[in-house]
């Protein structure tokens, strides 16, 4: 991939609009001195680093994925009609006022490999906020806060029973548990979906990049690549700082 600067003495009006359209980075007319020429450099330079970091920036997908179907590698799933909370979990309503909840794609991606669930008891009441489940990685624990208030209704053992469902989708059949609410009208209206929940995901991906930056001391300027499960590599202070900036709120 080679970004084309045209620098000519005879510029003319056609010509550059012709090199704009076959892909030229931009146009240069002469003459110029040596320090605009290094300072039109730095800013080509500053161009080309954008347009990769744009590049490489995850996708975040509206989408109705079944179980058999996998995103790629930098790419981030929610489906249609699905509530996301500010601690990523995931909300789905059914008609009866009842709502199914799980661990959201981003949790899952960034998490990586899931060794156990601790799931809330039946019947308990909950409060928007409060911890309602615990994901297990080996000897580390994260808490999910409940994305609404009500009653724990059901639990979803079986997922326990497969935790490897979680690699293809954590949506749909592997819900958590579900609540009964009692403050939906109120509660609703601060979680996201369709277009803000996009927009919300990839605000958390910028602050994840900076924040894992920092701990691995790599170059803001560089390009960064986001790995799946990337977590699972940190050291425990590291770990637990970074859950917690995501998950508990």
């Amino acid at each position: 991939d080679i970004d084309v600067i045209i620098i000519t003495g005879y510029a003319t009006v056609e010509t550059a609009v012709d090199c704009m359209k076959l892909g030229a980075m931009d146009y240069v007319q002469k003459p110029f001195t040596e320090d605009e020429l290094l300072e039109f450099t730095k800013k080509s330079l500053i161009k080309r680093q954008d347009k990769i970091q744009k590049q490489l920036k995850p996708r975040v997908h509206i989408a109705h994925l079944t179980e058999k179907e996998k995103l790629g590698a930098g790419e981030f799933s929610i489906p249609g009609g699905v509530f996301i909370s500010d601690g990523h979990c995931w909300l789905s309503l059914s008609q009866d006022g009842s709502g199914r909840v799980g661990i959201d794609d981003f949790a899952k991606k960034l998490i990586g490999k899931i060794t156990g669930i601790d799931f809330p008891n039946l019947g308990m009441n909950i409060s928007k906020g409060q911890p309602l489940f615990s994901i297990k990685q080996g000897n580390r624990t994260i808490q999910f806060l409940s994305p609404i208030s009500g009653q724990v209704k059901s639990i979803n053992h079986e997922l326990a029973e497969d935790l490897e469902a979680l690699d293809f989708t954590p949506y749909e059949k592997n819900w958590i548990c579900s609540i009964d609410a009692d403050k939906l009208d109120s509660e609703l209206t601060q979680l996201k979906i369709g277009k803000n929940a996009v927009n919300y995901y990839q605000d958390e991906i910028d602050n994840y990049i900076k924040l894992i930056k920092e701990i691995v001391k790599k170059d803001s300027s560089e390009p960064f690549e986001l790995q799946w499960g990337q977590l699972e590599k940190l050291e425990e202070k590291d770990w637990y700082m970074i859950t917690g900036e995501f998950f508990k709120k």
